[in-house]
């Protein structure tokens, strides 16, 4: 499998990576370091395997660190373009809920109080269309919790489209969350870098692809 590259120098690859690939282990890092014959590629964050979207690598030990360091700083701004069912209200907003993740159903939850394991979960969003009772998400992520987006969206009684797991009826088209955009800074030179890509134009996406109102997409 070729993977899409975004971007790559001696310290840092990004690329598109494919829905169905673990972003950990012998998934996307694998396959980088065989594509690019890297010594190492080593993985800075994750997203499901059921997503796809912009992500970045690091190819040395030291950008790793730096990196990882970049992103508990809250040096990340990571993007993601998300279609939910319904008419999602306000049309933009901050959502925090206290989350827990089940780790033997692989299924997050919204709990009420804190206890062992459960972690506060915070995103921005904004409503960039609505059409044919769905709407189309930019999303901000403060937090990275484990399927934070969709299980907060689900909780509200907007699961994403395609999202079985957390209540999507639509069983013709894959969970609509893409990761849409990246920014951090060069963990060498410090340099500001940002990176994006469109998501892919299949079904719930096309709905939204030749809206004027909706540049963001593109």
């Amino acid at each position: 499998m070729e993977i899409p590259i975004v971007y790559n120098d001696d310290s840092l690859v990004v690329c598109r990576k494919p829905v169905g690939v673990d972003s950990e282990g012998a998934g996307l890092p694998a396959l980088l370091k065989a594509q690019l014959t890297a010594p190492e590629v080593y993985c800075v964050h994750r997203l499901d395997k059921a997503v796809g979207g912009v992500m970045v690598y690091a190819l040395t030990r030291e950008s790793a660190a730096a990196l990882s360091r970049q992103m508990g700083a809250g040096g990340f701004q990571k993007e993601y373009l998300a279609v939910a069912h319904g008419s999602v209200s306000p049309a933009e907003g901050m959502l925090t809920d206290l989350l827990f993740h089940d780790r033997a159903k692989n299924k997050s939850y919204v709990v009420r109080r804190r206890r062992a394991g459960v972690k506060e979960a915070v995103l921005s969003y904004r409503v960039l269309a609505q059409r044919e009772g769905l709407s189309l998400l930019q999303i901000r992520l403060q937090t990275g919790r484990t399927h934070q987006i969709r299980v907060q969206f689900a909780s509200r009684g907007h699961p994403l489209a395609g999202d079985a797991k957390y209540g999507s009826p639509l069983r013709d088209c894959r969970i609509a969350l893409f990761s849409r955009a990246l920014s951090f800074r060069h963990p060498v030179t410090g340099e500001a870098l940002s990176f994006s890509a469109p998501p892919p134009e299949e079904r719930p996406w096309d709905i939204f692809l030749n809206m004027e109102e909706n540049d963001a997409i593109h």
